[in-house]
Formats: C-alpha cells, sequence, structure tokens
C-alpha cells in the first residue's frame, strides 16, 4: 500500500482540547486540507496503538497502519457533534473496524476448532436440557454437561460471533436506511453504552477468564450481577467487586 498520512513530528506532542478539535473538524469536512493534515498528525498515536494489536496476523506493519489510517480519515469526515462523544471515542472503532475488515475478508481471523466443536456440542447440550428440565439450561448446567467451565463456554459462544459494526442498517423504510450509529446518537446514555461496548469488547482479550466472563455476561448478555454469580457458584457480592475492579484495570490501559 502507498503511504498517504503525513510524517508524525515532534510538535505534535502537544494534545488539542475538545474546541480545537471540534473547530478543525468542521474546516477538515469542509475541504479544509490543512484542518485534516493537523487531525490526522494529532491522532497518528492512536492509529500506531491499535495497529500493534494486530501484528503478528501474516501481514507487514505498514499495510495495517494504512488500513488504521483509512480508518481514522473516515472517522473525520463522517464525525458528527451530535454524536455527543469525544472524536477519539469514536475514532477507535472506526480504525479498528477498517483493519478488522481486511482481516476477515483475508481470512485472518480465525476460530479454532476445538472452540468450533465446543460451541457445537454446547449448542446440542441446551437444546437437550431444555427439553428435559422444561426451561433454558443455566450456563453452568450446560458447562457440567460437557465437561467445560463456564468461562468456556461463555469465551467460545463469543469467539463465534459475528462482530457487529456501527454502521450497520438497523431498519429501511421506503430507502431510508438507519444505521446502528444514528440510534446511538439521540441520547447520551445511548451513545456511552454503545462506546463502551465497542471499547471493552477490544480489551477482553487481556483478561483473565473469570474477569472476561464476567464482563461479556453483564455488557454482552445484559445479565444481572445476581444471575452471573448463579452461573459461576459465587456470591453476587463478590460479582460486584470483580466488576468494578475490572472496569478500573480497562480504564488504566485505555
Amino acid at each position: 500500500m502507498m503511504s498517504t498520512m503525513p510524517e508524525y513530528n515532534e510538535d505534535d506532542r502537544r494534545l488539542l482540547t475538545h474546541e480545537e478539535t471540534l473547530s478543525l473538524l468542521e474546516r477538515a469536512q469542509k475541504g479544509d486540507e490543512e484542518a485534516k493534515e493537523i487531525l490526522v498528525r494529532k491522532n497518528i498515536a492512536l492509529v500506531k496503538s491499535i495497529v500493534k494489536k494486530f501484528l503478528n496476523r501474516g501481514h507487514e506493519y505498514e499495510d495495517l497502519f494504512q488500513l488504521g489510517s483509512i480508518g481514522l480519515l473516515k472517522a473525520i469526515q463522517n464525525y458528527d457533534p451530535k454524536y455527543d462523544v469525544r472524536f477519539s471515542t469514536y475514532a477507535v472503532p472506526m480504525i479498528m473496524g477498517e483493519i478488522k475488515r481486511f482481516l476477515r475478508d483475508d481470512g485472518m481471523i480465525k476460530v479454532s476448532r476445538s472452540l468450533k466443536e465446543l460451541v457445537v456440542k454446547s449448542a446440542a447440550v441446551r437444546d437437550q436440557l431444555k427439553v428435559q428440565l422444561g426451561r433454558d439450561p443455566s450456563i453452568q448446567e450446560i458447562a457440567d454437561a460437557v465437561g467445560a467451565t463456564p468461562e468456556e463456554i461463555v469465551y467460545a459462544m463469543d469467539a463465534v460471533r459475528t462482530p457487529a459494526s456501527i454502521h450497520d442498517i438497523i431498519y429501511e423504510d421506503e430507502d431510508n436506511p438507519i444505521l446502528l450509529i444514528d440510534k446511538i446518537a439521540e441520547n447520551r446514555s445511548e451513545t456511552d453504552d454503545a462506546m463502551e461496548r465497542i471499547t471493552l469488547k477490544e480489551l477482553l482479550s487481556k483478561l483473565d477468564k473469570r474477569e472476561r466472563t464476567i464482563i461479556i455476561m453483564r455488557y454482552f448478555r445484559d445479565k444481572t450481577q445476581s444471575e452471573i454469580a448463579e452461573m459461576l457458584n459465587i456470591s453476587q457480592v463478590q460479582v460486584s467487586r470483580i466488576e468494578k475492579k475490572v472496569l478500573n484495570k480497562m480504564r488504566e490501559m485505555l
């Protein structure tokens, strides 16, 4: 891929304020190339940090960097102040999306055979238990039946899940599509929740099994702390303590 991004220099260390960023974004979206170049320079470290997460997958750093840079440029072009989130928060999933889309289309993101087999086996056992019990079985019951831990079941299920894009069409009426990002932008609380989910998912790989399970069940399966406690055979207080600890850890990672 040809390099299209300006090189980083020492003058770019100063962070932009939110107001400065909004002003530059407005100018860039009106065709001001200087404003666009400044935004790229100020956010190039963000692209580099995200690219590092995808190394050792058979592609050169420079290629992945250019893909991330394309995502950054798209974020600059598409950002809307009505989203009520900082530009860097909005840009993260756009940058990751470009890289992930390429890796997925290129067949580089793969799920191990053992995880796929565990998912298939778990699905079959779930159906059997549902008939036997007359209700949906818990994760713990499925895990006991297949000889795995609840954490392994949850991780396997999440691994085969198709990633969602904030630009997916969630409703279309008379050729007037409504994207997920449109729905997200309706109010502050919905925006925060959606962006937190996107960011959390990218950090899950850095957590241990129990931490990852609790976060997945809380933020991706909408389970209560009490339900998770029952599944993992621990107290609700323990779940609450672990969840708080993990969220603090993830904030530090960001």
